[in-house]
């Protein structure tokens, strides 16, 4: 482009402006043959999949990205795709989830000195036709604050590149109150900040409870001294500092802010700044550029412009957490609020486990080997800092969110897959250990409601609905799945009482099968079933009481799938029986739409939208008529999955909904995530092709001929071996017919 188009002095500040935006965009698309051109991080953010299009390293601990609001529902991730004005840009978000959490360090730039201590209203609204993303970098022009923005990061590093209208004097709002609320707030508790104004830089701590309780420590850089500083006045509720920072460009343009954080101090988040402070904008968006080419590389498919999008896209949102918040020196503050040594020197936060040990997790298996031995470490230190192992973790504190036991299958499998013996590894007898503890131990610290009820779970075999205040079936199902993860661990390990024991305790569902009405239903300790019954009233902690959690009777009714498959067919009468069961499933209309109660993206009582529903068309697998598990499969992925902002129906959970997606494309999912094995689907593409860690290739085809062959050898499909796609060149998945 010729330098004269972009001379400020000829142009509006709105065509100026529209300028750098179509400039920065052709200087990253054009010419372009790496797959990070398929990728699109506004899939999903319109809607409830809750997604961020914030700029993210893979696994990375900082995600700057705007906010259209600090809190409800609909802004867990801080944005939504139709909002009307940003409030500003904070440095740490997650993606998909379904509460609001993060959101440190808020910035806000605006031309010229139109703000002052009186000012109570510092949103823009954005010009949609210049906002972009790309994976590692998000931009936008903000025309009424005369500005355009644009965001990159490095593992640790926020960088902002503030283009402005007009040279000289320019402000910026930096919030330290700010942050993405679960409730009304406020949030932070205390903070202390200090300002150096002549290097331009901010640095402090606050202490927030929102749905952790947790300290952020962090240093804001500018390349420019601070030529002025207004303290903004407290509002009712207000901890942390707000300020106005002005700075004098002279005849510049250009102001440059870096943003580094801590879960330690601010001599970490300091450490962590100086790891990538010499690094130029421009620098550090083509590494982050350049990581996640180096993933997304490891799928090729052989697709169509549109649905290359929607695969790529969804790969991508699989990689964006855990989030690795470990600092440069290896330290972490853990889940209990010490400080630790981060194992391996790194530690994981953001696990989704619920939603994630289902599919995200098997798949990072496949996909990056290399950081399954530091997932389980972190695992294992949770649960040595805390006393059991981890639920949901957010700056790497327990939230206790959500049910069962859902590290311990994520465990199984990577001992299943024999990570305990590569590399690094983890301990297995101490994985062992920690597995047991926390399936039969009182919770220290933890709050009454986040306990788990051992005795009844042992003196019953099931937890009774009178022994419990809800959601008993769910519960109980979901322990099973623990059990038998910690079973299979027992099995491995050598203790074989151990894994008695636990096996045992897995059928715990059986005592919830009723005959009559062939469901999974409520039962108290005198041996009564739950009256009156209707197995399609969802149920969750938002309109308790009741049996299940965010979701109904037809859904939990097939949770044993997810450890004990030819159990649960035998017990609903054998194959047919089971066939004609699925039938009924898939077809039986629900009452209503119930989103906030997982009843989303609905096929009669599967629901996508939640991760109860995710495993069960495959279960067509162990009937004889698999065909309708792949149709209905192929229905899914074209009914719920599509590729524009409104592109995911229901939270994505952290990747899991992108992992079903990415997963089945290959024609593969984890049905029994602890087994160290797939059941074949149908591949969705002309071929695909996955590289290995060792540089060699399994190339995956749809066959011509029924059934699943690996390197010419016919396969169960109900059981494919991790360790033989490891070594195979050639999967083929036919028709199933």
């Amino acid at each position: 482009m010729n330098r004269s188009a972009l001379n400020p002095l000829a142009m509006t500040p709105k065509r100026w402006l529209l300028a750098l935006a179509l400039a920065a965009t052709a200087g990253t698309a054009a010419g372009r043959g790496d797959l990070t051109r398929h990728v699109d991080p506004f899939i999903g953010t319109d809607g409830t999949g809750h997604v961020t299009p914030a700029a993210m390293v893979p696994f990375g601990m900082v995600a700057p990205g705007p906010d259209n609001a600090d809190r409800g529902w609909s802004y867990s991730s801080g944005y939504q795709y139709r909002a009307p004005r940003i409030l500003g840009f904070s440095n740490t978000h997650i993606s998909g989830a379904g509460i609001p959490e993060l959101g440190d360090v808020l910035l806000m730039p605006a031309a010229g000195t139109r703000w002052t201590a009186q000012s109570t209203d510092f949103s823009a609204a954005p010009d949609k036709q210049t906002e972009s993303a790309r994976p590692g970098v998000y931009r936008v022009t903000l025309p009424g604050h005369g500005v355009r923005v644009e965001l990159t990061t490095t593992q640790r590093v926020a960088v902002h590149r503030y283009t402005f209208t007009q040279a000289g004097r320019v402000q910026v709002l930096v919030d330290l109150q700010h942050g993405l609320l679960f409730g009304n707030g406020p949030r932070v508790t205390q903070a202390t900040s200090n300002l150096d104004v002549a290097r331009g830089e901010l640095t402090g701590t606050t202490h927030a409870k929102n749905w952790v309780e947790r300290e952020a420590s962090f240093i804001v850089r500018f390349d420019r001294p601070i030529a002025r500083v207004t303290p903004l006045p407290p509002r009712e509720g207000d901890r942390a500092a707000r300020y106005l920072l002005d700075f004098d460009l002279g005849t510049g343009h250009v102001l440059h802010a870096r943003v580094a954080l801590s879960t330690v101090d601010v001599d970490g988040a300091r450490r962590n700044l100086a790891v990538d402070e010499a690094k130029p904008f421009d620098a550090v968006r083509a590494a982050a550029d350049a990581q996640w080419q180096r993933l997304l590389s490891r799928i090729e498919i052989d697709a169509d412009a549109r649905f290359k999008t929607i695969f790529y896209s969804a790969l991508y949102r699989t990689l964006l957490h855990p989030s690795d918040i470990a600092d440069a020196d290896g330290r972490v503050r853990g889940p209990t609020g010490q400080v630790m040594a981060a194992p391996g020197g790194v530690y994981y936060s953001t696990l989704s486990l619920w939603d994630t040990f289902r599919g995200v997790h098997p798949l990072f298996t496949l996909l990056v080997p290399e950081r399954v031995p530091g997932f389980i470490n972190t695992m294992l230190a949770h649960h040595r800092a805390q006393g059991y192992l981890p639920l949901w973790t957010a700056w790497g504190r327990e939230t206790h969110t959500m049910i069962g036991n859902p590290a311990l299958p994520v465990i199984a499998d990577a001992v299943a897959k024999g990570f305990h013996r590569q590399g690094a590894g983890f301990d297995l007898q101490a994985a062992l250990q920690a597995m047991v503890e926390t399936s039969t131990l009182p919770r220290p610290n933890a709050p009454e409601w986040a306990q788990r009820s051992w005795d009844v779970y042992e003196q019953f075999g099931h937890i009774p609905l009178d022994k419990i205040s809800n959601e008993s079936v769910s519960k109980t199902l979901e322990l099973g799945i623990g059990d038998d993860a910690v079973a299979r661990v027992a099995r491995a390990a050598g203790r074989l009482d151990v894994a008695e024991r636990f096996a045992r305790r897995a059928q715990g569902w059986r005592k919830l099968w009723d005959v009559q009405t062939q469901m999974m239903r409520g039962k108290d300790s005198a041996g009564r079933w739950r009256e009156p019954f209707d197995p399609l009233v969802p149920t969750s902690p938002m309109n308790n009481p009741g049996d299940y959690t965010e979701a109904n009777a037809w859904q939990y009714t097939l949770t044993p799938a997810l450890h004990d498959p030819a159990g649960l067919v035998a017990q609903m009468g054998g194959a047919a029986a089971f066939e004609a069961w699925l039938d009924r499933f898939f077809s039986v209309q629900a009452p209503g739409d119930h989103k906030h109660l997982g009843q989303e993206a609905l096929i009669g009582q599967y629901a996508h939208g939640n991760e109860p529903s995710h495993h069960i068309a495959y279960l067509y697998a162990w009937t004889a008529s698999p065909e309708k598990g792949q149709a209905l499969v192929r229905r899914i992925v074209r009914s719920f999955y599509g590729s524009g902002p409104d592109g995911i129906v229901g939270n994505d959970d952290c990747g899991q909904m992108s992992a079903w997606l990415v997963l089945s494309t290959l024609g593969l999912y984890p049905v029994v995530p602890a087994s160290g094995t797939y059941v074949a689907g149908a591949t969705l593409v002309r071929r695909a092709t996955l590289m290995r860690a060792d540089g060699t290739r399994l190339v995956i085809v749809p066959g011509r001929r029924p059934g699943v062959w690996l390197d010419g050898q016919r396969m169960d499909p109900k059981a494919l071996p991790h360790a033989a796609l490891l070594q195979a060149r050639r999967l083929e998945v036919g028709p199933a017919r």
